[in-house]
């Protein structure tokens, strides 16, 4: 069995606010990721630390070579006057080396959604971004891809110095600078500025400290202590690094116990999740992290191939899926299939969690470091205070804590209002008590604050109630939905397929919300129509947030066309209109 920290809390009432905080102080830790990184290669300089695929060989880069690459970029950094950097490009090897060798040379290092420049018509986030920051260089793997977005931020970066992957490779050679190894950086300076996925207009910055990203990573040790007695930790992970999850709660995870990632390439859609199955195959993980559309693509995979089944969990410790997004359905699959391996075949027991935060909280806030239920999203991590204030019917979470975000970049308008009168992140996001006077139980996600809507009618919606309630009656056909209805007749959802269910699964899915209307016949709660969606919700366009959670406003701005198509007066034939059968 795992070795996990007790569930220890405190929880009090003042006025109308509860105050929960864990009772365990948050442990001395290192003041930056450069001395994380150092001494990780110290500790294991011939593991292992950076695998990506190279057609049908795999390039591997060990902590020493890395550590040594690192150093001879950011001694150029620092010979060139370079900052801040950033990377346009996705995760890769070379994107990993550049981002460690500003980590050395205390470069603030910003890595940007490749969507901003890939596909975009206008590039004005990009530019926003671009503007904001300022940077001496930009990072490119290659530049054909890039020559647009390039082009059309050259007004905002006139002396940015464009580097691409064989760039990198070139100054990966130089010798150390004596410069580099007296730069200390100091706990308060950027490690990284991290952009919000904008959905409420331009991209907000977010700039993480070291502190605020090595105090997460200890928050993280000291509710796992398995990490120190194990094997080093073993990732396969897609999850893209502008995103915080991928970018600072799984590379830094990696960082901070010197073991190894393997830099999938595979993404949860039809074209490209035979890649991360060749990659599970081959480099079977540890702890595995994912998000809903990931586990809906791989749980029938799963379930059918019995050598992907075995190769997957052989070594398998921990599954953890986003926040209080995982289905009930993919839960109870997924348990079933790590039973089954550890009967048939001797696998070892796997640890079912979920955490929760967001990009201005580096990411992790609380922990479900204990056997606890889909939506169930623990609770507070040393160091950390949650504040419960209520807000209409729910009650509304605010954090306080050392991984917290001291403002947004260049917006103190907007970092004013993000916080309230006792300095607490307004995070924007509801909680329930799991079990009433019993806070060790954890706290349940309750939806957005600002999640909720009025029919035209004036009925308010709970779209909480209705995603989560749809999700368990039609089991194992939906991985989500997104709920519409804002100040029209009726309710209608837009649905995303859970992986690859057999025979009619229109039919189905329409039986499914017709026992839910008829369980739920009232005007906010009963679904009229639904579309299945084929396209899965995207990451890098906000339709996924820091907590794995789908962002319901974005989607339904980002497939306008779609919600429009649900509320024709004459739907197409891809809508479902569901009658009930009384």
């Amino acid at each position: 069995m795992l070795r996990l920290a007790p569930r220890d809390v405190s929880a009090k009432r003042i006025g109308d606010a509860w105050y929960v905080a864990s009772n365990a102080p948050l442990a001395p830790h290192p003041e930056s990721l450069a001395e994380v990184f150092r001494s990780a290669a110290a500790r294991a300089p011939d593991r292992d630390f950076l695998i990506e695929r190279r057609g049908d060989d795999l390039r591997r880069v060990t902590w020493r070579d890395a550590l040594r690459a690192a150093e001879g970029i950011g001694s150029w950094l620092l010979a060139e006057g370079v900052a801040p950097v950033v990377a346009l490009s996705g995760n890769s090897i070379d994107h990993a080396l550049l981002m460690l060798g500003c980590f050395l040379a205390g470069v603030p290092f910003v890595p940007v959604s490749p969507a901003y420049s890939l596909m975009s018509q206008d590039f004005g986030k990009l530019r926003a971004v671009i503007a904001r920051t300022k940077p001496s260089a930009i990072f490119v793997a290659t530049r054909a891809p890039f020559e647009r977005a390039l082009a059309a931020i050259a007004a905002e970066a006139p002396r940015a110095r464009a580097i691409t992957s064989n760039d990198l490779a070139e100054l990966a050679t130089r010798e150390p600078a004596r410069e580099l190894r007296d730069v200390r950086v100091a706990r308060t300076d950027v490690a990284k500025i991290l952009f919000t996925s904008g959905s409420t207009g331009f991209p907000k910055g977010v700039p993480n400290t070291h502190e605020m990203l090595c105090a997460n990573q200890q928050m993280i040790a000291q509710l796992w202590p398995f990490l120190a007695e194990d094997d080093p930790p073993v990732l396969v992970d897609w999850l893209p690094w502008s995103h915080t999850f991928g970018g600072n709660h799984n590379f830094n995870m990696v960082l901070f116990h010197a073991g190894t990632l393997f830099v999938d390439e595979g993404k949860p859609t039809e074209a490209l999740v035979s890649a991360s199955l060749r990659n599970l195959r081959q480099v079977p993980p540890t702890l595995y992290f994912n998000v809903p559309a990931g586990y809906a693509a791989l749980v029938p995979r799963l379930e059918r191939d019995d050598d992907l089944r075995r190769a997957f969990f052989s070594r398998l410790r921990v599954m953890f899926y986003a926040a209080a997004a995982l289905p009930p359905d993919l839960w109870t699959r997924l348990v079933a299939l790590a039973r089954r391996s550890r009967d048939e075949d001797g696998a070892r027991e796997v640890f079912m969690t979920t955490a929760w935060g967001s990009t201005e909280t580096s990411p992790l806030a609380t922990s479900a470091h204990f056997e606890g239920a889909p939506g169930n999203i623990g609770l507070p991590a040393p160091g950390v205070t949650l504040k419960l204030a209520p807000n209409g019917s729910k009650l509304e979470v605010r954090v306080k804590g050392p991984n917290v975000m001291r403002g947004y970049l260049d917006e103190p308008e907007l970092t004013k209002s993000a916080f309230d009168e006792e300095g607490f992140y307004k995070i924007g996001d509801a909680v329930r008590f799991a079990r009433e006077g019993d806070p060790s139980h954890g706290l349940m996600f309750d939806g957005r604050v600002a999640e909720d809507f009025k029919l035209a009618s004036g009925t308010w919606v709970s779209v909480t109630a209705i995603r989560t309630g749809v999700l368990a009656r039609a089991s194992g056909l939906l991985s989500d939905v997104v709920v519409c209805g804002h100040d029209r007749q009726f309710l209608a959802i837009l649905a995303w397929p859970s992986g690859e269910p057999r025979g009619d699964l229109r039919a189905r899915v329409r039986d499914a919300l017709v026992a839910w209307n008829e369980a739920n016949p009232a005007s906010s709660t009963r679904v009229a129509r639904a579309i299945l969606l084929r396209e899965p919700p995207s990451i890098d366009a906000g339709e996924i947030t820091d907590k794995g959670y789908t962002n319901q406003r974005v989607t339904r701005e980002r497939r306008a066309s779609d919600v429009e198509r649900l509320f024709a007066i004459d739907p197409d034939d891809d809508v479902i209109a569901i009658v009930s059968s009384s």
